[in-house]
């Protein structure tokens, strides 16, 4: 079967261009006007629409194996589809732990036939727990690309760095694709009793607080370690003006390092956080004013490589307990493009390439997601709607948990077409699968 999408506005490095998109199977055919249709294609008219490239997300909690009632490999990448993702980095903290060969293949056995491609990250140590290697070559040689002990920062700087020597040596196994190390930045002894940002507002609300320094401590501890061994670092959910500025000064520095911010932290302050309402518990916390200026500046300037929802579903029940013992996390999947171009006065392409090209590039994924909308290039693309409007709501979104910070928040932009593979998973703002 062919698809064709008509008159929609194609987002490419020259600009916008109108034209129609010719699919068949799962590639793009032809893109241009007057295209050579195949009678028993569908035709969608994409008139006032933008297609681009299908969203990439390389940090996202799937919560399965282990922690089903929060979220399944199905219902995440179903939200994923909704939020116009056609590929999403699936973090190893699960129930075993993502950290050998065997619990990999069972995810992707899990995620055949869901709405995205959903590819699993594994941990850097074993259970997370920081104290011993994960078997990397043998995950590696399965084609894991990410290592991640995702929430959790490896807290012994001799393990960060056998960490990082020995990713170096995996290149032989992975075909010259460089293996990425991601790091959640938070020193455990600066902020294990904190449940926000530690400023104004903790001291005002009577709450332990997180400082600044638990995040940009260990940032400087691994860039010092990256240019020792070589390795390739990349930075989990940035949400610090000081954090943005050593990322900067690292990269003039000419070190191959990469970062990515949340859309909460670009959106949300800490000062939401006055209510008690645990639905703006986060990990790293809700910030400052400053930090989110911050934060948009390294998005403008290429600091800041790429957005990442970082979306954490949890159960409930668990977002209604007390602030101090509520889990920190948010749904990230079906508002982060929304959020992004309400919140970020940024070019169509920046987005494109904060939200696509640069993560796939990343992920190591950049041979089918993260192409530009042209002709022999991978039918991975979303189709958004610029001026539609609705009211974000956790309770219908696909997540099992509903814990949506911008819930009752109006929202502008919606995709109405997320097509993976040549498959419409997301047709007329409706998940098909």
């Amino acid at each position: 079967m062919s698809t064709v999408l008509t008159g929609g506005s194609i987002a490419g490095p020259n600009g916008v261009e109108i034209a129609d998109v010719l699919i068949t199977g799962n590639s793009i055919v032809a893109v241009g006007t007057d295209l050579p249709i195949p009678e028993a294609a569908r035709r969608i008219d994409a008139s006032g629409l933008i297609i681009v490239p299908g969203l990439v997300d390389i940090n996202a909690s799937l919560r399965e194996p282990g922690n089903e009632e929060a979220e399944t490999i199905e219902t995440g990448a179903r939200g994923a589809a909704l939020g116009g993702y056609t590929a999403v980095v699936a973090m190893p903290n699960t129930s075993p732990t993502i950290d050998s060969t065997s619990v990999v293949r069972d995810v992707l056995a899990l995620a055949e036939g869901a709405s995205c491609e959903v590819l699993p990250a594994a941990a850097m140590t074993v259970g997370r727990n920081g104290e011993l290697l994960t078997p990397m070559g043998e995950l590696a040689s399965i084609g894991v690309r990410i290592f991640t002990d995702a929430g959790r920062g490896v807290q012994d700087p001799a393990m960060m760095r056998s960490i990082m020597e020995y990713a170096t040596g995996l290149e032989a196994v992975t075909n010259g694709v460089p293996i990425v190390l991601a790091q959640h930045c938070e020193v455990d002894a600066l902020s294990q009793h904190g449940h926000m940002h530690e400023g104004e507002w903790s001291t005002r609300l009577g709450m332990a607080g997180q400082p600044v320094i638990a995040e940009t401590l260990m940032m400087q501890r691994d860039i010092a370690l990256a240019e020792l061994t070589g390795a390739r670092i990349h930075f989990q959910h940035v949400s610090t003006a000081a954090g943005v500025e050593i990322i900067r000064r690292a990269k003039r520095d000419g070190l191959a390092i990469s970062a990515e911010v949340a859309p909460h932290h670009f959106a949300l302050i800490d000062e939401a956080c006055k209510g008690y309402d645990p639905v703006f518990k986060v990990n790293p916390p809700l910030r400052t004013p400053d930090d989110v200026a911050a934060i948009k500046d390294g998005l403008s300037d290429g600091t800041i490589d790429c957005i990442a929802t970082d979306h954490s579903p949890h159960e409930p029940h668990t977002k209604e307990f007390p602030f101090d013992h509520a889990p920190a996390g948010m749904l990230g999947f079906e508002t982060a493009l929304s959020v992004a171009m309400g919140e970020l006065d940024l070019p169509l392409m920046r987005l494109v390439e904060l939200m696509s090209i640069r993560p796939a590039e990343i992920a190591g994924i950049s041979d089918r997601h993260g192409q530009l909308v042209a002709a022999g290039n991978r039918a991975n693309l979303a189709v958004i709607d610029p001026e539609a409007t609705w009211v974000a709501d956790g309770a219908a979104m696909a997540s099992r948990s509903q814990n949506s910070p911008f819930t009752g928040r109006e929202m502008k932009a919606r995709v109405m077409y997320t097509i993976v593979e040549g498959e419409i998973t997301v047709d007329k703002g409706e998940a098909t699968k």
